[in-house]
C-alpha cells in the first residue's frame, strides 16, 4: 500500500496491547467451561492493576444495555470506565458508546471532565450497533445498516469538531452544532490532538468510517491475509480523504498461551465442546443477519462460523494459540502487516495476563528488536 510511511526519524513503535473489561457476564466466550473470571468491579479493580503492570496499554470497557446470548448482568461502560480509570495510574480505558443512545455533545463532556479526573487517558470506542432489541426497547430507532454508519460518521466528526473547536458548529444530517463552546477542553497530551476514538467493523461502511474519520480501527479477528485486505482499504480510504495521519489498527485475538502447544490446542477444543450452543446460535442468527444486510454481503461476522463465534468477536481466527514462542511469531507476523495493537481476550484473566507478562511479552519484545534491525529506517507501510 503506498502512500503512508514512517518518518526517516522513527523506527516503528511498539506493538501495544489492550484488553477486553470483563464488565458482563459469562466471560469472553459462550461456553459452560469454567471461566476464572467475575464481572464485577472489585475484580476488574484488580485486574486493570494487573494489566498497567504486564504490559498492557488500553483496556476496552464492553458495551450492553440488557441481557443477551450469554451475558445476563452488565455494567455500564462508561462509568465502569472511570471508575478503572481513578483505580489505575497508566492505563489508558477506552469507554465504548452507542450513537443513537448517546448525544454526542453530551458525551463530549463526560469525556472532557474523566479526561482531566485520569490526567488524559480516557477514549472513546464508537459503536455502530448490531443488537437491534437494545434500541427497540428502548423505543429508539433501528436504522438500516449503513445509516447507522453513516450516522457514526457524523457522531465522530461533531466529537471531534468539540474538543478541538471554541464555537463549535456543525450541520448533518442525525447532528447539528450552534456555536457550542466545551469548557474545559480535555486535557492537552502532547502527540494526542483530543482523546482517541476507536471505531471497528468488517463491512465497506465501516472500513471508509475507519479511513475517513477514526484514530482507531478495530477489526474482528482475522487470520493474515483477512487482516492484511481490511488495513490495505481502510488505508486507501485514509488516502482518497487527504488526511495527513492515518488511522492505527487494532485486532481482536482470544489468547490461550500455555507451556505446551497441546494444553493450549485441548483448550480451545474444550471450549467449543461446551458451547452454550443455544445461545451462541441466537447470537449467529442475529448477526448473520445484520451482516448479510450489507449490498456486497461483507458485514461484520457475514462470514462467520459457529465456531468462530463462541468467541463473539471472532477471536479464535487470528490463532494466537499455543506456546509463548508460537503466539510472539504470530504477534510479529500482525506487526508486520500493519497492526499496532492487540486486543485480547482470555478465559482466566487474571492469572492469564500475568503469564502473558511474564512469558509471551518479553519473547515478542526481542522479536520485534529482531523485526526493527531487519527493516530499513522509512520502510513499509504506515
Amino acid at each position: 500500500m503506498k502512500g503512508f510511511t514512517v518518518s526517516d526519524e522513527t523506527r516503528p513503535a511498539p506493538l501495544e496491547f489492550a484488553y477486553w473489561v470483563p464488565n458482563v457476564s459469562g466471560g469472553l466466550v459462550t461456553s459452560t467451561i469454567e471461566q476464572r473470571t467475575d464481572w464485577g468491579y472489585d475484580y476488574n479493580k484488580k485486574l486493570a492493576q494487573t494489566a498497567e503492570n504486564n504490559g498492557f496499554s488500553y483496556a476496552l470497557s464492553q458495551v450492553r444495555y440488557m441481557a443477551s446470548y450469554g451475558a445476563d448482568h452488565q455494567h455500564e461502560s462508561t462509568s465502569f470506565s472511570l471508575a478503572l480509570l481513578l483505580a489505575t495510574e497508566r492505563l489508558k480505558v477506552i469507554a465504548a458508546v452507542h450513537p443513537g443512545l448517546w448525544q454526542p455533545g453530551v458525551l463530549a463532556k463526560w469525556v472532557a471532565t474523566a479526561d482531566h479526573l485520569s490526567k488524559g487517558r480516557v477514549a472513546v470506542n464508537v459503536v455502530s450497533g448490531w443488537f437491534k432489541q437494545e434500541f427497540t426497547a428502548l423505543g429508539e430507532p433501528w436504522l438500516e445498516h449503513d445509516e447507522r454508519y453513516r450516522r457514526t460518521e457524523e457522531f465522530i466528526r461533531v466529537l471531534r469538531e468539540i474538543w478541538t473547536s471554541d464555537d463549535a458548529s456543525f450541520s448533518g444530517d442525525f447532528y447539528r452544532l450552534h456555536n457550542f463552546d466545551l469548557k474545559p477542553k480535555p486535557v492537552d497530551v502532547p502527540g494526542r490532538p483530543h482523546p482517541e476514538i476507536f471505531q471497528g467493523g468488517n463491512s465497506s461502511a465501516a472500513r471508509r468510517n475507519g479511513g475517513r474519520v477514526s484514530d482507531w480501527y478495530f477489526s474482528n479477528g482475522k487470520d493474515y491475509d483477512g487482516f492484511t485486505e481490511q488495513v490495505t482499504e481502510v488505508l486507501g480510504h485514509a488516502k482518497d480523504a487527504g488526511r495527513a495521519t492515518p488511522p492505527k489498527f487494532g485486532l481482536n485475538g482470544f489468547m490461550i498461551a500455555r507451556d505446551s502447544e497441546k494444553e493450549a490446542r485441548e483448550t480451545l477444543r474444550e471450549i467449543i465442546a461446551k458451547a452454550n450452543k443455544p445461545a451462541v446460535q441466537g447470537f449467529h442468527d442475529a448477526v448473520q443477519q445484520a451482516g448479510a444486510s450489507t449490498g456486497d454481503k461483507k458485514g461484520m461476522w457475514a462470514d462467520s462460523t459457529f465456531e468462530d463465534l463462541v468467541q463473539y468477536n471472532d477471536g479464535f481466527r487470528t490463532q494466537l494459540i499455543g506456546t509463548p514462542e508460537q503466539i510472539a511469531d504470530r504477534a510479529i507476523e500482525y506487526k508486520r502487516r500493519g497492526a499496532n495493537l492487540l486486543l485480547l481476550g482470555y478465559l482466566h484473566f487474571q492469572e492469564e495476563v500475568e503469564y502473558f507478562g511474564k512469558h509471551v511479552l518479553p519473547i515478542i519484545r526481542e522479536k520485534e528488536a529482531e523485526l526493527d534491525a531487519k527493516q530499513p529506517v522509512g520502510a513499509g507501510v504506515r
